[in-house]
C-alpha cells in the first residue's frame, strides 16, 4: 500500500523523517499476517492514524487510501497525501495481488519494476481498523474507517504492532 506509495512528499521542519531503509520492528520476531482475512471487507476507504517515519510520506496529513475490487481479482489502491491546509498534495494508484491470507502485493504504475510488500497484521472484527506493515520492517500503519480513532482500538492496535517486533516508540499519531 503506502510502501512506495507518497512519493514527492516533502516534509516539515522538525517532523521525524524516516531514512529510506530504516526498520521500524526486530525483524527476528515473527510477522505473522490475518490469516482469516476478507478481502471484500477490506475495500473502501481508510483514514491513516499512525504511521512509521518513511521519506515518501514526510509532511503528509490527512491521508487516505481507497481499496476497491478490480474484474480480475486484484485490488486498486489509491492513496492521497494532503497538505496541512487540506489541499491534495500528491496522489498514487496502483493495484494489489493477495499473495496469500492476509498478504499482498502492491505496485504502482509510476515505480515500474517495484512492487511492495504489504500485510494485513490485525483488523478488529468489524473492519474498522486495521494494522498494516511489510515484512522487511521498512513500514506500518495503523488504519481507520474514520479519520479518529477510539482509544480502545487504538490501544489494541498498537499492542499488535508491538506482537509482530514493532517499536512503538517510533510510531507516531498523524493529523486527520
Amino acid at each position: 500500500m503506502m510502501a512506495v506509495l507518497l512519493a514527492g512528499c516533502a516534509g516539515h521542519p522538525g517532523e521525524p523523517r524516516g531514512a529510506l531503509f530504516e526498520v521500524y520492528r526486530d525483524t527476528s520476531v515473527p510477522l505473522s499476517s490475518k490469516a482469516v482475512f476478507e478481502p471484500a471487507r477490506f475495500l473502501g476507504t481508510w483514514y491513516e492514524v499512525a504511521r512509521y517515519p518513511v521519506p515518501f510520506e514526510a509532511g503528509c496529513v490527512g491521508v487516505t487510501a481507497e481499496y476497491g475490487a478490480l474484474p480480475d481479482g486484484r485490488i486498486s489502491v489509491r492513496n492521497t497525501c494532503r497538505k496541512p491546509d487540506g489541499t491534495v498534495r500528491s496522489v498514487i494508484e496502483g493495484a494489489a495481488d493477495i499473495v496469500g491470507p492476509g498478504r499482498l502485493k502492491v505496485r504502482f504504475a509510476s515505480v515500474p519494476f517495484v512492487g511492495a510488500d504489504l500485510w494485513v497484521l490485525w483488523a478488529d472484527e468489524t473492519y474498522r481498523t486495521v494494522v498494516l506493515g511489510a515484512p522487511d520492517g521498512r513500514s506500518g500503519w495503523i488504519l481507520n474507517r474514520d479519520p479518529v480513532i477510539p482509544a480502545d482500538r487504538l490501544a489494541a492496535a498498537r499492542a499488535m504492532l508491538a506482537f509482530n517486533g514493532y517499536d512503538l516508540g517510533r510510531l507516531m499519531l498523524v493529523q486527520p
